[in-house]
């Protein structure tokens, strides 16, 4: 109780500060981002509460507090499900030691392309995920586009799994993933995303594993040259809703929220596309090195073992059935 009272108190300091606008709302949602203002996914929660707001007729608004000012992934997951946070964007990566349907979408290639994993994540496997989080005490609205994430490191450049051998990484707080590195040859180091930038400076770690707008927002490119593109998690990014906070609302306004979580999708994803283009321009004319000449076969040969351990009861394998099968 004392940990959620003195969250509590920095999230009522940090609200005082919102802004006129969302201040004149009726109802103002408090949603919590760990990315800079202008990304992709801040910049498409702002666009759901513009929508938000002019569907309600000013009565219901959301507040982004972007870069982190609520706290890292794992903490800020622990307040919305608490409600001192309302909403959330979040990896589904921190989930996956929360919610076993998280894994499945968290796999190392399990997804094809970043299309098909869209395809999926719009479709009934997405909807089974959604609903996973109700016995979490939160509410899934929608997923976003997170990309593909990539190996970046400071030390070498990374052709084949040999050269990944006893190298650090940094990976998101999820045993999956610090399985699926070890599975490689290397050794895993979970830590908060913000810690990132000054561990690899330092060398308390050689590297880590983003898409190219995380790798070019955070600056990782200015200390880890080195990118490879091996693209092994296409992992979505997931906007949930405490569901104290969602209970709250009438049944009309909570399926305003929902509309207008999932028509925040489109514009999510369109931001996505060019930011990635930006991103990718502006790391590659900083000089990184780009190693794109890797056989992928023996990456995903070595992830049998984590299928294994992960995909056990028959709900699972029936969802990396349902994936597969997804054209």
């Amino acid at each position: 109780m004392t940990y959620v009272k003195t969250i509590g108190a920095a999230l009522l300091a940090s609200v005082a500060l919102a802004s006129a606008a969302a201040a004149s709302c009726e109802i103002t949602l408090r949603s919590s981002d760990t990315h800079p203002d202008g990304y992709p996914t801040v910049a498409a929660v702002n666009a759901m509460g513009e929508m938000l707001k002019e569907r309600s007729d000013g009565r219901l608004c959301i507040e982004v507090f972007h870069s982190a000012q609520l706290g890292e992934e794992k903490d800020t997951i622990e307040q919305t499900q608490f409600g001192v946070i309302d909403m959330n964007r979040v990896s589904l990566g921190p989930f996956n030691n929360i919610i076993e349907e998280t894994q499945v979408p968290s796999l190392p290639y399990i997804f094809r392309s970043v299309g098909h994993m869209n395809k999926v994540m719009d479709g009934p496997v997405g909807q089974q995920i959604l609903d996973a989080f109700s016995d979490h005490d939160l509410v899934g609205l929608a997923f976003y586009d997170g990309g593909s994430r990539s190996f970046y490191n400071s030390e070498k450049p990374i052709a084949s799994i040999d050269d990944l051998a006893g190298m650090k990484f940094r990976v998101m707080q999820s045993d999956m993933f610090v399985d699926m590195v070890s599975a490689l040859g290397a050794n895993a180091t979970p830590m908060p995303y913000g810690e990132v930038y000054s561990s690899i400076q330092t060398g308390v770690i050689d590297g880590a594993e983003n898409n190219w707008p995380s790798y070019d927002s955070s600056g990782h490119f200015e200390v880890a040259k080195y990118y490879t593109l091996d693209q092994h998690l296409i992992v979505p990014e997931v906007l949930v809703m405490a569901k104290s906070s969602f209970d709250k609302l009438s049944a009309e306004d909570q399926a305003l929220v929902r509309q207008a979580a999932r028509d925040s999708v489109p514009v999510m994803r369109d931001l996505w596309i060019a930011r990635e283009q930006t991103s990718e321009a502006r790391v590659r004319e900083a000089g990184v090195q780009i190693i794109t000449d890797i056989d992928k076969t023996p990456f995903i040969e070595a992830m049998v073992p984590v299928y294994e351990k992960y995909v056990t009861s028959a709900v699972l394998k029936e969802m990396v059935a349902d994936i597969q099968a997804t054209k």
